[in-house]
């Protein structure tokens, strides 16, 4: 294979050999995700995983794909690619498990200008980092070297992960009921969503991002907006198992006038207690320099609340203990009640 060399490729733009390279810098990240159930190994055709089905009597696969958006401009900008595969990983894992899935394995595609080996396996050990936080194997992906479409220098990022659940125990929020509690788990930062506003209202293009800043507690705004997406896979597993969760919802794109309503049924509602929830400094910031109403911001970012599970009025204390022994400092904001509206912030 290392023989495999085309000048004429070469010339067009296309490095086989530096996609090589990639591989063997990428392998010791890939071999700390391996999980039993992995049956291959990279630079096949496919990736191939033996399900476990132990103690699973309807088995349910489940699906989830995503990028990282244009919170890469901050990485090409501050020449720092190992953290936003945790942000690829992250978006497609905390969707899945808000069904009650457990992450098997994931996928990569990285489509870039210029193969530059060292960069791609930056990129991919953030993946594997983000995998092991998750419990899923890395069993395959892709790159491609795209010269002519993507600048030399840039590249887009995405991925696909496959979890499982009991067909009994998805959650699907048909049992809840009036009085139930919404809990929020904490954002690490930004996450991954709302980018495009940040990126104007910081003017990223033209703004040195290494300098700290007192509003930020020292730290500066590029190490702030690379945060990377928390992953949430263990601590909700772990809930699942002591707890009679009603509705889970992963606050992204939309904020929590999208995100929170689809994990609560028709005919109720999320009363969401404003001053409950502990905002971030980076969100009072951005609201501050943008000139953001407080409506818009709920409706656009996560505000400092990653993702939101609702519980049983009698069960949520024992929720708190559990997600708190499993390093969530999580909290109450609100509780479902009977509404045609479906989300109110007061």
């Amino acid at each position: 294979m290392t023989r495999s060399h085309s000048e004429a490729y070469a010339r067009a733009g296309v490095d086989i050999t530096a996609g090589y390279r990639a591989v063997e810098l990428m392998k010791k990240h890939i071999a700390t995700t391996q999980t039993p159930g992995v049956c291959s190994d990279i630079g096949g055709f496919g990736g191939l995983f033996a399900l476990d089905l132990c103690g699973i009597r309807h088995p349910i696969l489940v699906s989830g794909t995503d990028g990282v958006g244009t919170k890469l401009r901050l990485a090409f900008l501050m020449d720092k690619h190992d953290t936003v595969g945790v942000d690829c990983v992250a978006m497609c894992v905390n969707d899945i498990i808000c069904c009650g899935a457990k992450p098997l394995f994931f996928l990569d595609y990285i489509a870039c200008g210029k193969n530059l080996p060292e960069r791609i396996a930056d990129i991919v050990k953030g993946i594997c980092d983000g995998c092991v936080q998750a419990g899923a194997a890395l069993i395959g992906g892709e790159t491609a070297e795209m010269p002519g479409f993507y600048p030399i220098d840039e590249y887009d990022l995405a991925g696909y992960c496959t979890g499982v659940v009991d067909r009994e125990k998805i959650i699907d929020n048909k049992k809840t009921e009036e009085g139930d509690i919404l809990i929020a788990l904490p954002s690490s930062g930004v996450h991954s969503n709302g980018f495009s506003l940040v990126r104007t209202v910081f003017d990223v293009e033209n703004r040195d991002l290494t300098v700290p800043l007192e509003a930020l507690g020292g730290k500066t705004l590029g190490e702030t907006l690379l945060t990377p997406t928390k992953i949430y896979v263990k601590a909700v597993l772990s809930l699942l198992e002591e707890v009679s969760v009603r509705g889970i919802s992963h606050i992204t794109g939309g904020g929590f006038y999208e995100n929170i309503p689809r994990s609560i049924p028709d005919g109720f509602g999320a009363l969401i207690d404003r001053a409950s929830i502990r905002v971030l400094p980076i969100f009072d910031l951005i609201a501050k320099t943008g000139n953001i109403s407080e409506r818009d911001m709920f409706n656009t970012f996560n505000m400092g609340v990653g993702m939101c599970v609702v519980v049983p009025k009698d069960e949520a204390e024992h929720a708190l203990s559990v997600l708190r022994s499993n390093g969530e400092d999580a909290y109450i904001i609100g509780k479902i009640v009977r509404s045609e509206e479906k989300i109110r912030i007061c």
